[in-house]
């Protein structure tokens, strides 16, 4: 399926139509998941025979970009579902089967989450404050706090993480339910119809098959731990990516518009012409290194250590520019853009969540320096 044919402009029309809405409400984006849903659009991994679009994360990722400049709270909601969807197609085309259930439970329609970020853990993947009891039947028991659970209240399945107490990370999934409570306390600054409530888990129980990795505590090599990495930066990215593209697009509309006192249109204006071509270089860069990694990882393309520089600039540029094309196209637009409810301001909002998501600045500064040069020594 093409990617316009999956979403197309009038159903990116009516998305954007509620966005102000959900954002205003504070609401989940219950009747875009809805079309979303009955359109395949939560399988589009899955190949075509077993209800899927049969795409890769190449088309996925451009997918997501482009909905994102409809809503881009609707697409972040979405995109945790599909970080699981990509960690399982990444394993699998790599020779590991260990997330064929979650292809399974896909194709069955349950919806996935991504609970792994908690309160106070810097480390994210390479530790947990969440404990993992391990049980005489091989299932085991988390508790701990998992926060930004973006989908939380459309999901069915959730991937978790924590220690056990060998200090082992153990990794695996748990359903909807007893021990799985949702705090319902997202009333945030922008991307409000995530509705990415925090997460208590108290004993949840993930069952033994549910239960597919324990790794040693650390930085570590293991297909998961780079799959997880390796989806969920691509594909959050792709949302601001998509927030960097609406921001140009709405920049490129207000030049095209408005017009000087003295009659000069502001296509003639320097100045103007200056701002929105900066945004429109930061674009075409995002563009190349977005459809560059996406296809590098589709490809099964070994960059060895230049992976994961790769993952975290992608992810850090797309969120830093996203930030400086809206904010350059509140420059381009005029005072309009101030007031509440214009699509400006809620973008302008929506934009910021880019500082809080993983890989921050800071850790992919180091990423990237300790590629270059090493690591810090102790």
């Amino acid at each position: 399926m093409e990617i316009t044919e999956a979403l197309p402009e009038e159903l990116l029309e009516r998305f954007r139509a509620r966005a102000a809405g959900y954002d205003e409400r504070n609401t989940f984006c219950t009747e875009d998941f809805a079309q979303l849903r009955d359109r395949g659009y939560l399988k589009a991994l899955l190949p075509v025979e077993r209800g899927g679009y049969g795409w890769g994360l190449s088309e996925l990722a451009l997918a997501q970009r482009r909905l994102a400049t409809a809503a881009p709270a609707t697409a972040l909601a979405v995109n945790m579902h599909h970080v699981w969807a990509g960690v399982a197609q990444l394993l699998a085309a790599r020779g590991d089967q260990r997330l064929a259930m979650v292809q399974d439970w896909i194709a069955e329609g349950e919806v996935m989450a991504f609970g792994i970020s908690e309160p106070g853990n810097d480390a994210v993947l390479f530790d947990s404050k969440t404990t993992a009891e391990e049980r005489g039947d091989g299932s085991v028991a988390f508790t701990g706090t998992k926060i930004f659970t973006s989908l939380a209240p459309a999901f069915t399945r959730l991937g978790v993480f924590g220690k056990n107490a060998e200090g082992q990370l153990v990794h695996g999934f748990v359903a909807r339910g007893e021990g799985v409570e949702s705090l319902n306390d997202w009333n945030t600054l922008g991307m409000r119809a995530s509705q990415s409530h925090t997460t208590k888990l108290s004993g949840a129980i993930a069952p033994a098959q549910w239960v597919h990795t324990r790794l040693a505590a650390g930085p570590n090599p293991d297909a998961l731990v780079f799959g997880i990495f390796a989806s969920f930066l691509t594909l959050t990215a792709s949302v601001y990516v998509g927030l960097a593209e609406r921001g140009l697009q709405l920049g490129t509309a207000a030049l095209q518009r408005r017009v000087h006192q003295d009659g000069q249109a502001y296509t003639q204006d320097v100045r103007a012409r200056s701002i929105l071509a900066e945004a429109g270089m930061r674009m075409l860069t995002l563009d190349a290194l977005q459809r560059q990694v996406a296809g590098d990882l589709d490809a099964l393309v070994d960059h060895g250590p230049q992976w994961f520089p790769k993952l975290v600039t992608l992810r850090t540029r797309a969120g830093d520019w996203a930030r400086e094309n809206v904010q350059d196209a509140g420059q381009l637009i005029g005072g309009g853009g101030y007031f509440r409810g214009s699509e400006f301001e809620r973008l302008y909002r929506d934009v910021q969540a880019s500082w809080y998501h993983p890989s921050n600045a800071a850790s992919a500064a180091n990423t990237v320096a300790s590629w270059l040069v090493g690591p810090l020594e102790d």
